[in-house]
Protein backbone atom coordinates (compact mmCIF):
# COMPACT_ATOMS: atom_id res chain seq x y z
CA UNK A 1 0.00 0.00 0.00
CA UNK A 2 1.46 3.34 -1.08
CA UNK A 3 2.09 5.53 1.95
CA UNK A 4 0.54 9.01 1.76
CA UNK A 5 2.89 11.83 2.90
CA UNK A 6 1.71 14.67 5.11
CA UNK A 7 3.75 17.41 3.39
CA UNK A 8 6.20 17.95 0.57
CA UNK A 9 7.08 20.14 -2.42
CA UNK A 10 6.34 20.23 -6.14
CA UNK A 11 9.64 20.41 -8.01
CA UNK A 12 9.84 20.73 -11.80
CA UNK A 13 12.57 20.95 -14.42
CA UNK A 14 12.67 24.73 -13.91
CA UNK A 15 13.85 24.35 -10.32
CA UNK A 16 16.42 21.74 -11.32
CA UNK A 17 17.74 23.96 -14.12
CA UNK A 18 18.05 27.07 -11.92
CA UNK A 19 19.72 25.14 -9.09
CA UNK A 20 22.17 23.52 -11.49
CA UNK A 21 23.03 26.92 -12.97
CA UNK A 22 23.69 28.32 -9.49
CA UNK A 23 25.83 25.30 -8.58
CA UNK A 24 27.81 25.73 -11.80
CA UNK A 25 28.14 29.49 -12.03
CA UNK A 26 27.12 30.98 -8.65
CA UNK A 27 30.63 31.61 -7.37
CA UNK A 28 33.27 34.38 -7.32
CA UNK A 29 31.85 37.62 -8.72
CA UNK A 30 28.48 35.95 -9.38
CA UNK A 31 28.01 34.52 -5.89
CA UNK A 32 25.33 37.03 -4.94
CA UNK A 33 23.31 37.01 -8.17
CA UNK A 34 20.63 34.48 -7.31
CA UNK A 35 20.10 35.70 -3.72
CA UNK A 36 19.70 39.28 -5.01
CA UNK A 37 17.29 38.19 -7.76
CA UNK A 38 15.24 36.16 -5.30
CA UNK A 39 15.09 39.04 -2.83
CA UNK A 40 13.95 41.56 -5.46
CA UNK A 41 11.33 39.24 -6.91
CA UNK A 42 9.98 38.22 -3.50
CA UNK A 43 9.72 41.83 -2.27
CA UNK A 44 7.78 42.71 -5.40
CA UNK A 45 5.50 39.70 -5.01
CA UNK A 46 4.42 40.51 -1.44
CA UNK A 47 4.40 44.28 -2.01
CA UNK A 48 7.31 45.32 0.21
CA UNK A 49 10.27 47.62 -0.46
CA UNK A 50 12.99 45.37 0.96
CA UNK A 51 13.66 41.65 1.32
CA UNK A 52 16.53 39.76 2.97
CA UNK A 53 17.10 36.08 2.17
CA UNK A 54 18.00 34.03 5.26
CA UNK A 55 18.57 30.44 6.42
CA UNK A 56 15.19 30.13 8.18
CA UNK A 57 12.12 31.94 9.44
CA UNK A 58 13.52 31.48 12.95
CA UNK A 59 16.56 33.57 12.02
CA UNK A 60 14.25 36.16 10.43
CA UNK A 61 12.28 36.54 13.67
CA UNK A 62 15.53 36.73 15.64
CA UNK A 63 16.88 39.49 13.40
CA UNK A 64 13.60 41.42 13.43
CA UNK A 65 13.47 41.43 17.23
CA UNK A 66 17.14 42.39 17.44
CA UNK A 67 16.69 45.19 14.90
CA UNK A 68 13.75 46.52 16.96
CA UNK A 69 16.09 46.41 19.99
CA UNK A 70 13.82 44.12 21.99
CA UNK A 71 15.75 42.80 24.97
CA UNK A 72 15.84 41.91 28.67
CA UNK A 73 12.88 43.21 30.64
CA UNK A 74 10.65 43.38 27.55
CA UNK A 75 7.61 41.23 26.76
CA UNK A 76 6.55 39.99 23.32
CA UNK A 77 3.04 38.66 22.73
CA UNK A 78 2.71 35.50 20.62
CA UNK A 79 -0.23 33.16 19.96
CA UNK A 80 -0.30 30.11 22.20
CA UNK A 81 -1.06 27.92 19.15
CA UNK A 82 2.01 28.04 16.91
CA UNK A 83 5.30 26.26 16.36
CA UNK A 84 7.95 27.02 18.97
CA UNK A 85 10.07 28.83 16.35
CA UNK A 86 7.75 31.84 16.71
CA UNK A 87 8.54 32.18 20.40
CA UNK A 88 12.08 30.86 20.84
CA UNK A 89 13.81 33.95 19.32
CA UNK A 90 12.13 36.09 21.97
CA UNK A 91 14.33 34.38 24.51
CA UNK A 92 17.34 34.56 22.18
CA UNK A 93 17.23 38.33 22.75
CA UNK A 94 16.56 37.98 26.49
CA UNK A 95 12.89 39.02 26.43
CA UNK A 96 9.84 37.18 27.78
CA UNK A 97 7.19 35.50 25.60
CA UNK A 98 3.58 36.14 26.59
CA UNK A 99 1.19 33.49 25.26
CA UNK A 100 -2.12 34.91 24.04
CA UNK A 101 -5.23 32.91 23.26
CA UNK A 102 -6.45 32.41 19.69
CA UNK A 103 -9.83 32.82 18.04
CA UNK A 104 -11.78 29.54 17.75
CA UNK A 105 -12.58 30.07 14.05
CA UNK A 106 -9.31 31.40 12.58
CA UNK A 107 -6.92 29.86 15.17
CA UNK A 108 -5.03 33.20 15.06
CA UNK A 109 -4.51 36.15 17.37
CA UNK A 110 -7.09 38.94 17.46
CA UNK A 111 -7.27 42.40 18.95
CA UNK A 112 -9.39 40.87 21.73
CA UNK A 113 -6.91 38.16 22.72
CA UNK A 114 -3.93 40.50 22.44
CA UNK A 115 -5.61 43.19 24.55
CA UNK A 116 -5.87 40.69 27.41
CA UNK A 117 -2.07 40.33 27.42
CA UNK A 118 -0.83 43.89 26.93
CA UNK A 119 1.27 45.41 29.70
CA UNK A 120 3.63 48.32 30.23
CA UNK A 121 6.45 45.94 29.26
CA UNK A 122 5.00 44.90 25.88
CA UNK A 123 7.54 45.75 23.18
CA UNK A 124 6.23 43.76 20.21
CA UNK A 125 3.44 41.50 18.99
CA UNK A 126 4.13 38.53 16.70
CA UNK A 127 1.00 37.51 14.79
CA UNK A 128 1.04 34.11 13.04
CA UNK A 129 -0.81 33.30 9.81
CA UNK A 130 -1.53 29.80 11.04
CA UNK A 131 -1.60 27.02 8.43
CA UNK A 132 -2.27 29.69 5.77
CA UNK A 133 -5.11 31.38 7.68
CA UNK A 134 -5.03 35.10 8.43
CA UNK A 135 -5.94 37.13 11.52
CA UNK A 136 -8.01 40.31 11.26
CA UNK A 137 -5.00 42.52 10.59
CA UNK A 138 -6.84 45.88 10.36
CA UNK A 139 -8.20 45.43 13.91
CA UNK A 140 -4.93 44.02 15.25
CA UNK A 141 -2.79 46.77 13.71
CA UNK A 142 -5.17 49.46 14.96
CA UNK A 143 -4.82 48.18 18.53
CA UNK A 144 -1.04 47.98 18.21
CA UNK A 145 -0.78 51.48 16.75
CA UNK A 146 -2.92 52.86 19.58
CA UNK A 147 -0.46 51.34 22.09
CA UNK A 148 2.65 52.22 20.07
CA UNK A 149 3.70 48.58 19.78
CA UNK A 150 5.16 47.17 16.52
CA UNK A 151 3.63 44.07 14.95
CA UNK A 152 5.71 41.36 13.28
CA UNK A 153 3.90 39.06 10.87
CA UNK A 154 5.02 35.44 11.08
CA UNK A 155 3.91 34.41 7.59
CA UNK A 156 6.00 31.22 7.64
CA UNK A 157 3.01 29.11 6.57
CA UNK A 158 1.07 31.58 4.45
CA UNK A 159 2.78 32.51 1.20
CA UNK A 160 -0.06 33.27 -1.22
CA UNK A 161 -2.69 34.05 1.45
CA UNK A 162 -4.46 37.42 1.51
CA UNK A 163 -6.31 39.67 3.94
CA UNK A 164 -8.34 42.58 2.63
CA UNK A 165 -6.69 42.31 -0.78
CA UNK A 166 -3.17 42.47 0.68
CA UNK A 167 -0.85 39.50 0.46
CA UNK A 168 0.55 37.75 3.48
CA UNK A 169 3.89 39.40 4.09
CA UNK A 170 2.65 42.96 3.73
CA UNK A 171 1.57 43.59 7.33
CA UNK A 172 3.38 45.15 10.26
CA UNK A 173 6.91 46.45 10.75
CA UNK A 174 8.32 43.32 9.11
CA UNK A 175 7.07 39.96 7.87
CA UNK A 176 8.91 36.66 8.14
CA UNK A 177 8.68 33.61 5.87
CA UNK A 178 9.83 29.99 5.96
CA UNK A 179 10.95 28.03 2.91
CA UNK A 180 11.37 24.72 4.73
CA UNK A 181 10.94 21.57 2.62
CA UNK A 182 7.36 21.18 3.84
CA UNK A 183 6.27 24.66 2.78
CA UNK A 184 4.31 25.69 -0.32
CA UNK A 185 7.37 27.53 -1.66
CA UNK A 186 10.57 25.80 -0.67
CA UNK A 187 14.33 26.25 -0.85
CA UNK A 188 14.89 23.06 1.19
CA UNK A 189 15.75 25.16 4.23
CA UNK A 190 15.51 28.93 4.17
CA UNK A 191 13.59 32.05 5.05
CA UNK A 192 12.97 35.68 4.18
CA UNK A 193 12.48 38.93 6.06
CA UNK A 194 10.54 41.67 4.25
CA UNK A 195 9.95 45.25 5.38
CA UNK A 196 9.16 48.76 4.14
CA UNK A 197 11.39 50.39 6.77
CA UNK A 198 14.82 51.34 5.31
CA UNK A 199 16.39 51.72 8.76
CA UNK A 200 15.20 48.31 9.91
CA UNK A 201 16.39 46.81 6.61
CA UNK A 202 19.86 48.33 7.00
CA UNK A 203 20.07 47.13 10.59
CA UNK A 204 19.12 43.58 9.59
CA UNK A 205 21.78 43.56 6.85
CA UNK A 206 24.43 44.42 9.45
CA UNK A 207 23.21 41.93 12.03
CA UNK A 208 23.00 39.00 9.60
CA UNK A 209 26.66 39.36 8.48
CA UNK A 210 28.70 39.27 11.69
CA UNK A 211 28.20 42.98 12.34
CA UNK A 212 29.59 44.15 9.00
CA UNK A 213 27.69 47.17 7.66
CA UNK A 214 26.31 46.88 4.11
CA UNK A 215 29.04 47.55 1.55
CA UNK A 216 31.94 46.79 3.90
CA UNK A 217 34.92 45.52 1.88
CA UNK A 218 37.59 45.64 4.57
CA UNK A 219 36.01 43.13 6.98
CA UNK A 220 35.74 45.64 9.79
CA UNK A 221 33.15 44.32 12.24
CA UNK A 222 31.39 47.09 14.15
CA UNK A 223 29.73 44.68 16.63
CA UNK A 224 29.33 41.01 17.48
CA UNK A 225 26.35 39.72 15.52
CA UNK A 226 25.20 36.66 13.56
CA UNK A 227 25.80 34.62 10.42
CA UNK A 228 22.45 34.33 8.66
CA UNK A 229 22.66 34.05 4.87
CA UNK A 230 21.11 31.99 2.09
CA UNK A 231 23.24 30.16 -0.46
CA UNK A 232 23.06 30.76 -4.21
CA UNK A 233 21.68 27.27 -4.85
CA UNK A 234 18.90 27.74 -2.30
CA UNK A 235 18.02 31.13 -3.75
CA UNK A 236 17.96 29.74 -7.28
CA UNK A 237 15.52 27.05 -6.19
CA UNK A 238 13.40 29.68 -4.43
CA UNK A 239 13.38 31.97 -7.45
CA UNK A 240 12.13 29.16 -9.68
CA UNK A 241 9.43 28.28 -7.15
CA UNK A 242 8.40 31.94 -6.89
CA UNK A 243 7.96 32.12 -10.65
CA UNK A 244 5.43 29.27 -10.23
CA UNK A 245 3.80 30.61 -7.05
CA UNK A 246 0.28 31.00 -8.42
CA UNK A 247 0.43 27.44 -9.71
CA UNK A 248 1.61 26.19 -6.31
CA UNK A 249 -1.06 28.08 -4.36
CA UNK A 250 -3.75 26.97 -6.82
CA UNK A 251 -2.74 23.34 -6.21
CA UNK A 252 -2.95 23.84 -2.44
CA UNK A 253 -6.42 25.30 -2.82
CA UNK A 254 -7.40 22.45 -5.13
CA UNK A 255 -6.30 19.90 -2.54
CA UNK A 256 -8.34 21.69 0.11
CA UNK A 257 -11.29 21.66 -2.29
CA UNK A 258 -11.05 17.86 -2.56
CA UNK A 259 -11.21 17.56 1.23
CA UNK A 260 -14.04 20.07 1.44
CA UNK A 261 -16.08 18.14 -1.13
CA UNK A 262 -15.65 14.92 0.86
CA UNK A 263 -15.94 16.25 4.40
CA UNK A 264 -17.42 19.74 4.32
CA UNK A 265 -21.05 18.71 4.81
CA UNK A 266 -20.40 16.04 7.46
CA UNK A 267 -21.49 16.76 11.04
CA UNK A 268 -18.80 16.54 13.67
CA UNK A 269 -15.88 17.84 11.61
CA UNK A 270 -14.74 21.36 10.66
CA UNK A 271 -11.99 22.35 8.23
CA UNK A 272 -9.87 25.52 7.93
CA UNK A 273 -11.82 28.78 7.84
CA UNK A 274 -11.71 31.38 5.09
CA UNK A 275 -13.52 34.43 6.55
CA UNK A 276 -14.80 37.23 4.29
CA UNK A 277 -12.06 39.43 2.83
CA UNK A 278 -9.45 36.69 3.21
CA UNK A 279 -7.86 34.14 0.91
CA UNK A 280 -6.45 31.06 2.59
CA UNK A 281 -3.53 29.33 0.85
CA UNK A 282 -4.19 26.20 2.95
CA UNK A 283 -0.60 25.21 3.63
CA UNK A 284 -1.97 22.44 5.82
CA UNK A 285 -5.52 21.08 5.64
CA UNK A 286 -6.66 20.86 9.24
CA UNK A 287 -9.64 18.95 10.64
CA UNK A 288 -11.22 19.80 13.99
CA UNK A 289 -13.51 17.17 15.51
CA UNK A 290 -16.53 18.28 17.52
CA UNK A 291 -16.36 17.51 21.26
CA UNK A 292 -19.39 15.22 21.10
CA UNK A 293 -17.58 12.86 18.68
CA UNK A 294 -15.11 11.96 21.40
CA UNK A 295 -12.36 11.80 18.75
CA UNK A 296 -8.92 13.00 19.73
CA UNK A 297 -5.91 13.92 17.64
CA UNK A 298 -3.89 10.94 18.84
CA UNK A 299 -6.68 8.46 18.14
CA UNK A 300 -7.20 9.76 14.61
CA UNK A 301 -3.46 9.84 13.88
CA UNK A 302 -3.18 6.20 14.96
CA UNK A 303 -6.09 5.17 12.73
CA UNK A 304 -4.58 6.96 9.74
CA UNK A 305 -1.13 5.51 10.39
CA UNK A 306 -2.60 1.99 10.43
CA UNK A 307 -3.83 2.66 6.88
CA UNK A 308 -0.48 3.97 5.61
CA UNK A 309 -1.36 7.64 5.96
CA UNK A 310 0.92 10.21 7.57
CA UNK A 311 -0.53 13.08 9.58
CA UNK A 312 0.60 15.50 12.27
CA UNK A 313 -0.96 17.01 15.36
CA UNK A 314 -2.32 20.50 15.54
CA UNK A 315 0.23 22.62 17.39
CA UNK A 316 0.19 22.03 21.11
CA UNK A 317 -0.25 25.24 23.11
CA UNK A 318 3.24 26.57 23.70
CA UNK A 319 2.38 27.11 27.34
CA UNK A 320 1.77 23.34 27.67
CA UNK A 321 5.23 22.31 26.45
CA UNK A 322 7.97 21.06 28.79
CA UNK A 323 10.22 23.76 27.30
CA UNK A 324 8.10 26.41 29.07
CA UNK A 325 7.10 24.46 32.17
CA UNK A 326 8.91 26.80 34.54
CA UNK A 327 7.84 30.06 32.87
CA UNK A 328 5.40 32.16 34.96
CA UNK A 329 3.78 33.42 31.75
CA UNK A 330 3.03 29.82 30.75
CA UNK A 331 1.17 29.23 34.00
CA UNK A 332 -0.94 32.34 33.36
CA UNK A 333 -1.66 31.17 29.82
CA UNK A 334 -2.74 27.71 30.95
CA UNK A 335 -5.43 29.32 33.10
CA UNK A 336 -6.48 31.97 30.54
CA UNK A 337 -6.31 30.46 27.06
CA UNK A 338 -9.54 28.47 26.85
CA UNK A 339 -9.75 28.32 23.03
CA UNK A 340 -6.19 27.09 22.55
CA UNK A 341 -6.57 24.31 25.10
CA UNK A 342 -9.99 23.29 23.80
CA UNK A 343 -8.88 23.19 20.16
CA UNK A 344 -5.50 21.48 20.19
CA UNK A 345 -6.41 17.98 21.51
CA UNK A 346 -9.16 17.43 18.92
CA UNK A 347 -7.52 18.86 15.79
CA UNK A 348 -5.22 17.21 13.27
CA UNK A 349 -3.29 18.20 10.15
CA UNK A 350 -4.19 15.96 7.22
CA UNK A 351 -1.94 15.04 4.27
CA UNK A 352 -1.38 18.26 2.31
CA UNK A 353 1.67 17.51 0.16
CA UNK A 354 1.71 19.17 -3.24
CA UNK A 355 2.17 15.74 -4.85
CA UNK A 356 -1.19 14.42 -3.58
CA UNK A 357 -3.66 12.87 -6.00
CA UNK A 358 -7.43 13.00 -5.77
CA UNK A 359 -7.74 9.28 -4.99
CA UNK A 360 -5.26 9.60 -2.12
CA UNK A 361 -7.40 12.31 -0.54
CA UNK A 362 -10.32 9.91 -0.98
CA UNK A 363 -8.41 7.28 1.01
CA UNK A 364 -7.78 9.74 3.83
CA UNK A 365 -11.40 10.84 3.92
CA UNK A 366 -12.60 7.24 3.92
CA UNK A 367 -10.78 6.63 7.20
CA UNK A 368 -12.19 9.82 8.71
CA UNK A 369 -15.71 8.96 7.63
CA UNK A 370 -15.43 5.54 9.23
CA UNK A 371 -14.21 7.09 12.49
CA UNK A 372 -17.05 9.61 12.48
CA UNK A 373 -19.62 6.89 11.77
CA UNK A 374 -18.36 4.83 14.69
CA UNK A 375 -18.27 7.89 16.93
CA UNK A 376 -21.85 8.70 15.94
Amino acid sequence: MERIPVAGPWITEREVRYAADAATHGWYARAGEYPARFERAFAQYVGRRHAVALPSCTSAIHLALSALRVGPGDEVIVPDCTWIATAAPIQYVGATPVFADVEPETWCLSDRTVAACLSARTRAIIAVDLYGGMPDYPALLALAADRGVPVLEDAAEAVGSECGGQRAGSFGAASLFSFHGSKTLTTGEGGMLVTDDPALHARVLTLRDHGRPPGDKLFVNTEVAYKYKMSAVQAALGLAQLERIEELVARKREIFGWYSTELGALPGITLNAEPPQTRNSYWMVTAVFAPDTGLTCREVMAALDAQGIDSRPFFHPLSSLPAYASEPQAALARARNKAAYDLSPRAINLPSALCLRREQVGRVCGVLKSLLACAG
